[in-house]
């Protein structure tokens, strides 16, 4: 069995150290976020981050990640 290295992009380490999540989940394709009590907010805050920083990232979210109060982060 091979062992894989993941490597977090400039963009999305930025991203982490600025946010600052709680809990989440590295993706091939960027991070998703977990447990966050008030999702709008979050959500809200991850979208004016990224165009303030002028990062190469896109927010994700749907019906069924909302139910479990999460949302990705990915490269677009």
């Amino acid at each position: 069995m091979q062992k894989t290295d993941t490597t977090i992009g400039t963009d999305l380490q930025k991203f982490i150290e600025k946010f600052e999540p709680n809990k989440f989940k590295m993706l091939a394709r960027g991070i998703e976020i977990r447990g966050t009590n008030d999702l709008h907010r979050s959500i809200t805050f991850a979208k004016e981050l990224i165009e303030r920083m002028k990062l190469k990232l896109a927010v994700h979210h749907s019906a069924e990640m909302a139910m479990y109060g999460s949302f990705e982060v990915v490269y677009i």
